[in-house]
């Protein structure tokens, strides 16, 4: 590929999941630790949203733009390969993925090193979120958390919708009940108070999502997935119980996102969010 790379070069074109493999080996250099299935499972919500700009038929930039029904939509994947940066090709590839958003509020987790270009593109900060890692030292977790059984879908899925700006019924059902993940729910007095789901990633497993009523819901919860090990488990910063029990838990803060949006989005209960579902679809 000659070094003189022209904006204009670049074809973008919509991407397929085995495209998407190698966006995920770039997010992999970045030190994002995606999970080794997730390709296939962020397809699930939106195929239509993950756009791949090439040059000479080779891939050179990335991003996705998920819709979440008719109101919402998340960004993530913003990536160029690493050998093509600062020569103007990635902003086109943006521009395709919002395009696909139409009038939907956007929300993104953005790197330190982007948000202002994110700021300067109508993105607002709404909390800032960190990546804990590390084997959570905690006692056992009591009879009332058990794995997923299918007939707690429907109450998994209002609390879920509880927890986020829009609703993914069938995003988390794929993501919830896939082979390779496991997830557990706390039952107290036959009520949810909470849910939790770890999958493998390319380092340590990661944990998401983690939403609980409270902290001990949320403690709970975390010693059940943290029989595997050494985990990592990503925290808003501006719910200071989950702050605290990644702490109390012995886990180690590494690198910060910022979530931000271009516009106001539905209420939902942050309090609840120990641990966001993945930052790449929010």
């Amino acid at each position: 590929m000659p070094d003189a790379v022209r904006p204009d070069a670049l074809v973008i074109t919509r991407a397929t999941p085995e495209d998407w493999s190698t966006v995920i080996d770039w997010a992999d250099d970045e030190g994002w630790n995606p999970g080794r299935g997730d390709a296939a499972l962020f397809f699930t919500q939106d195929p239509d949203g993950f756009f791949l700009g090439r040059i000479e038929g080779e891939p050179a930039t990335a991003v996705s733009v998920v819709n979440y029904g008719p109101d919402y939509a998340f960004l993530g994947f913003y990536l160029v390969r690493k050998d093509l940066r600062g020569r103007g090709l990635g902003i086109a590839t943006w521009r395709a993925g919002l395009e696909h958003a139409g009038g939907r509020i956007v929300g993104l987790d953005g790197v330190p090193d982007q948000q202002a270009n994110y700021r300067r593109s109508g993105f607002e900060l709404a909390y800032r979120t960190a990546r804990y890692t590390g084997t959570p030292l905690l006692d056992p977790p009591d009879g009332t958390v058990r794995a997923l059984a299918p007939g707690d879908l429907s109450r998994v899925h209002d609390y879920d919708s509880a927890c986020l700006p829009a609703d993914r019924p069938g995003f988390l059902t794929a993501w919830l009940t896939d082979p390779h993940h496991r997830t557990v729910v706390r039952i107290v007095d036959d009520r949810l108070t909470g849910f939790g789901t770890i999958r493998p990633a390319r380092d340590a497993p990661r944990v998401g999502p983690l939403f609980a009523d409270t902290a001990d819901d949320a403690r709970h919860l975390l010693a059940a997935l943290a029989a595997e090990g050494p985990l990592a488990v990503d925290v808003p910063l501006r719910n200071d119980p989950a702050v605290r029990l990644a702490e109390q838990a012995g886990l180690q803060p590494s690198f910060e996102t910022a979530r931000m949006y271009t516009g106001p989005v539905r209420p939902h209960r942050i309090d609840r969010v120990f641990g966001t579902t993945t930052l790449e679809l929010g």
